[in-house]
Parts: structure tokens; sequence; C-alpha cells
């Protein structure tokens, strides 16, 4: 019966409580003992053997089976509040699209007066699934241009970071095929200012300053301002190629008429990313990830003055001592300078020296 496995439970069948009684009773009656005694070897409450021989005795052995686990909260809505749910969905669904707007919704409109997650509650007993918002259409990326080469100081990818305890933010722009940091402003505001002064600083710095002023691109010029892109394709198929391409994302910065007029006076075509896609200018985006990532006390500097000199000493350290994993463990500069593709061979090289020193040396250890 259980009766010895030492307290008794918190929940016991009508059989377990009847043989429990029985044995307090026969104790009682038969050798003497006080109810309480009993009790306590049995190590059985003495209130609750009580309660169970009142309801034995007053209905027999089935009143001491248990009512089920559960029943309802004494604060649980009414049938027709849960009725005034559904209507809400029926009505209100299709404008109100998630369930703590359909909540205060019928708060509004003074029809049912329940919490956010009853109402989610009560549509999902009733099958009720909410739209929820439309999907955006995707957009179709743009290819690049076919006057494009692949190779240093032909693509940089440019754009904003903040620094929240200086109060300031920082254009950064990048060379997105040797990753090299060629340039940052850091200031109070962003707008076309700020990318026009980053941009001649990038431009001074890669010594193509120069190279602007010795073209005759007129038409090219003029192409790029307008931004139409069969204007552009004339200029270009004419022989007028831009000096580089400019990559960034949809901000009001980069799409203001200041900065495209900026970018045409030194032969930059500009090409975006889609909206609200971050990947299309993905370069950037993890530059900005990495700098703030691996050089966390950026983010601390309270000194608009100190941080300019820091992210000078970081970028330096960034383009000339760490190595990069996407252009294959050398330095932005190596990469930049054409020491690249030689330093990844002579790694190759130095493989496969070693492995062929470590074969011929377990040969003749082994007298093979």
């Amino acid at each position: 019966m259980g009766l010895s496995a030492g307290a008794v439970p918190g929940r016991v069948d009508a059989a377990t409580k009847a043989g429990l009684l029985d044995l307090v009773d026969h104790a009682v009656s038969g050798g003497g003992w006080s109810r309480r005694r009993a009790c306590r070897l049995l190590d059985l409450d003495e209130d609750r053997a009580a309660t169970w021989q009142r309801r034995r005795d007053a209905d027999g052995d089935e009143a001491l089976v248990d009512q089920a686990p559960g029943g309802g909260a004494i604060h649980g809505i009414l049938d027709y509040e849960i009725e005034a749910i559904c209507e809400l969905f029926e009505t209100w669904s299709g404008t109100d699209r998630s369930h703590r707007k359909l909540a205060h919704r019928g708060s509004r409109l003074g029809v049912v007066h329940v919490s956010e997650s009853t109402v989610r509650r009560v549509l999902a007993g009733h099958g009720f699934i909410l739209p929820g918002p439309a999907p955006r259409e995707p957009a179709e990326k743009k290819p690049w241009p076919d006057w494009l080469e692949w190779k240093p100081r032909r693509i940089w990818a440019y754009d904003f970071t903040h620094f929240t305890r200086a109060k300031r933010c920082a254009v950064a722009v990048l060379d997105m095929v040797s990753r090299k940091w060629v340039a940052t402003l850091v200031s109070a505001e962003e707008t076309s200012t700020q990318v026009e002064v980053c941009f001649l600083a990038a431009l001074e710095a890669e010594g193509l300053l120069d190279v602007i002023d010795a073209r005759d691109t007129e038409n090219l010029r003029a192409a790029l301002l307008g931004g139409k892109p069969e204007e552009i394709e004339q200029a270009i198929g004419a022989g007028q190629v831009p000096l580089l391409l400019a990559v960034s994302d949809n901000g009001p910065q980069m799409r203001s008429h200041s900065t495209r007029e900026f970018l045409a006076g030194v032969h930059i075509a500009q090409h975006f990313g889609r909206p609200h896609t971050p990947t299309d200018q993905a370069w950037i985006e993890t530059l900005f990830g990495h700098v703030k990532g691996e050089w966390p006390h950026l983010e601390k500097i309270v000194d608009p003055g100190e941080l300019e000199a820091e992210l000078d000493r970081v970028r330096t350290e960034y383009n000339g001592v760490r190595l990069h994993a996407s252009i294959g463990y050398v330095t932005p500069d190596d990469e930049h300078e054409g020491r690249g593709d030689a330093l990844r061979k002579a790694r190759r090289d130095g493989l496969e020296q070693a492995r062929q020193e470590r074969l011929d040396y377990h040969r003749r250890s082994r007298g093979q």
C-alpha cells in the first residue's frame, strides 16, 4: 500500500488514505495510543488525517478521492470577453497586425479590457493567426560596372560610425580590394562636407590628386554630375573612364547633390547598395566591426581630440601590422603595394619545404 515509504507525499490515492486511517484507528482502539502519537509514527500530519476522517465519515471511502487538478482562475476572463477578442480579430486584424495592438484597440473602443498576453492566448486557442507585416519585394542587386578593374585604388567604400562617449562620428574610406583603411575624419556632424574632406585626404594620401588634374574628362564630369547611367556609359565609351568607384549605402550624406557634385568633380562614380541590405557594402561594415571589437577602448574615450589621435594610431596598426584573413593573412599595406602574392607564395613554399624536410628526417632516422 506504500505505507512504509517515509513521509506521506503531498498527493496520495484514496486506497492509501483509507489504509492510513485504518492504521490510526487500530492504534487508538486496539493499542490505546493517542491519535497524535499514531500520526507521528506514520509521519502523517494530524490535521490532514482529521480532514480525511471527516470526509470519510460524511460520504464514505469515495469522498477520499481527490478532485482533478486544475480548475479556472478566479480572475479568469469571461465568455463575453473571449467573444469580443474574436470579434476584434475579425474586424481589426487587417489593420492591427499584432496581439499587442489588438489589446489596446479593444480598450480604445471600450469593447474589452484585457492584457496583450490574454489576446494572444485566446487567438491561439481559436486557431486565429495574425497576418503580420507584408513582406518587401526583394530588390535586384545592381551589378558592378563593366569598366571596373578589381585592383587597388580602383574601388573604395565609405561610411560613418558613431562613438557615443566622445559625442563624435567618424567617416572612413576603405580600399575594397586591398582592405587598406585609407583615411578617417572625426567630426561632430555627418554631412556631405565630411565626405568631401575625407575623400580629399584619401586622394592626397594615394597620390591621385595630380592624376585628376592631368585628365581631360569634361564630358565624364558632366555625366557623373547628372547621375544618368546612359550618359555615363557614353562618356566611358568615348574613353573617359572614372578614376575609381565609391561604394556606399543610401544615407542622406551619400545621396545628396553636394556629394554627387564633389565626386563628379574628382571623376569618381557612385555605386549604392540595396536599401536595408548592409551586406552590399560589407567591406566597410566589417571594418568598423573589427576596429571596435579589437580595440574596444575606442568606445570608452570621452575627449574628441584623444579619439582622433587614437584612431590614427589604430589605422596605422590596422594597415601595417594586423594580418587580414580575407586577403590571405597579409597586411593591407602588403596587398595594396603589390607584395601580397609574393608573401602568400613564400608561405606555400615554406610549408612545402618544411614538410619535405620532416619526411627526409624521419626516413633517415628509420633507415628507409
